[in-house]
């Protein structure tokens, strides 16, 4: 378990701006990791005029041989400045909400005030490589100087080794997906296949009225032809989504995890900015920004527990030190993995058993306000490219609380592959006059 009372100075996040999201083979499809991220990170520039952050943190999730710091790679290419800073991080689905808390530790207020920070996933471009022993003997091969040696070493190749490494979304230590994962999970607490896609439904309604009403028109540059995300459907339905076969648990006549009710293998990129008070009076006024009051990131035995339950061990710590309650957040942001997944969190947040036993915390938080949950849409109706997912949920919960009143509170939640979660609280905020240190 990781945590931090507060930032060591005053810390803002403030709205970027991100690609469309596509999934994965779509129109989106001819842009690698790097090319959907240069224009990410070259608008966002843009909207500085001559000024420049101090740093730059980047991730993407699939690795690529062709790069090992995505982070320098897109800076340069975008024509940012060679002397800026950048590096990569990875947490898996909660990799640029890891790379927002990583530049919250490192702003001080005097040198380092401004960060860019967010992340990329092309599943359209994965790259497939040689299994270790083909890419030992390939390397020993290459470093044989006569054709004897070479003849000798290539009968030494054995049929067993040639095969190719091809990345899945699958946890290494069980080998299961965490769609299989979600599924054993969601039998555990119960989560039907309806309440599953309702969920989903609402998460399409609500992705499609807030593009309607303009809320992403700031948040999203158009991109390789597309100018809008092309996931969220406006003809679903109950009926639609209880039609769809199950997608992981095809044998035990149980499944009830789909398509319709998973987010999608997606391309896109997205960002933010992390800033103190100096730092944020470099970006355009009207840029939404929200107040960093704390964070969270749990780690559990995925061995035991659900791979994805870690973000209902850290919320109620990280509510119990602030001394507040569920219903003292006004926003709830709960990445949508899958529909199953934000249903056995709030369940496991509502049970004094699981919150007392499993996160330690003795305070009562009282009754969820699901009402508040997701309200422009989650990850199963926008999409879910892997390394965008936390700078995406970032930006949007920023511009959903800047449009209320000061001193409203917003969570922030990301479940990951590997048995983690990370969680932010954020609170809006009038933005601190130009020139406050």
């Amino acid at each position: 378990m990781m945590r931090a009372d507060r930032p060591a100075s005053e810390v803002w996040f403030a709205a970027g701006v991100r690609t469309p999201f596509a999934k994965v083979d779509g129109a989106l499809g001819q842009l690698d990791a790097i090319a959907l991220s240069v224009p990410v990170v070259q608008h966002m520039v843009d909207q500085l005029g001559s000024a420049r952050p101090e740093f730059a943190v980047w991730g993407a999730v699939i690795p690529n041989l062709g790069w090992s710091n995505i982070a320098r790679e897109v800076l340069m290419d975008a024509g940012v400045g060679p002397e800026i800073t950048a590096f990569s991080t990875i947490m898996a689905c909660a990799t640029s909400m890891i790379g927002a808390i990583e530049a919250a530790g490192m702003i001080d207020g005097t040198d380092r005030n401004l960060a860019l920070v967010g992340g990329v996933e092309s599943m359209s471009h994965v790259q497939v490589g040689l299994g270790q022993s083909l890419s030992d003997w390939l390397r020993k091969f290459q470093q044989v100087r006569s054709l004897a040696d070479k003849a000798a070493h290539l009968a030494d190749l054995r049929l067993a080794d040639i095969r190719l490494d091809i990345p899945s979304v699958t946890n290494r230590t069980t080998g299961m997906s965490m769609g299989e994962h979600t599924e054993i999970t969601a039998k555990e607490w119960g989560i039907g296949r309806e309440e599953q896609d309702r969920i989903a439904l609402q998460s399409h309604q609500r992705a499609i009225a807030a593009w309607e009403r303009g809320f992403f028109d700031d948040l999203v540059i158009p991109i390789g032809g597309l100018r809008r995300d092309s996931i969220p459907r406006k003809d679903t339905s109950l009926e639609k989504l209880a039609h769809l076969a199950p997608s992981f648990d095809r044998t035990s006549g149980r499944g009830t995890l789909t398509a319709g009710n998973s987010s999608p293998l997606t391309d896109g990129a997205a960002g933010l900015w992390v800033a103190s008070p100096a730092g944020l009076a470099r970006l355009p006024a009207n840029t939404p920004s929200a107040k960093l009051i704390d964070w969270e990131i749990a780690s559990i035995d995925f061995r035991t527990e659900g791979l994805l339950m870690a973000p209902a061990f850290a919320i109620p710590r990280l509510l119990a030190r602030h001394g507040l309650r569920y219903a003292d957040i006004d926003l709830w942001e709960i990445h949508e993995a899958f529909a199953a997944q934000v249903l056995f969190h709030i369940k496991a947040l509502e049970s004094v058993d699981f919150v007392r036993s499993k996160a330690g915390v003795e305070a009562a938080l009282g009754a969820f306000p699901r009402e508040r949950v997701n309200p422009n849409g989650g990850s199963v109706a926008l999409g879910h490219p892997f390394g965008a997912t936390g700078a995406r949920i970032l930006s949007q919960a920023i511009k959903e609380l800047s449009n209320g009143r000061p001193e409203r509170y917003g969570i922030v939640s990301i479940c990951t592959d590997g048995g983690q979660g990370g969680v932010v609280l954020l609170q809006s905020a009038d933005r601190p006059a130009r020139g406050t240190a």
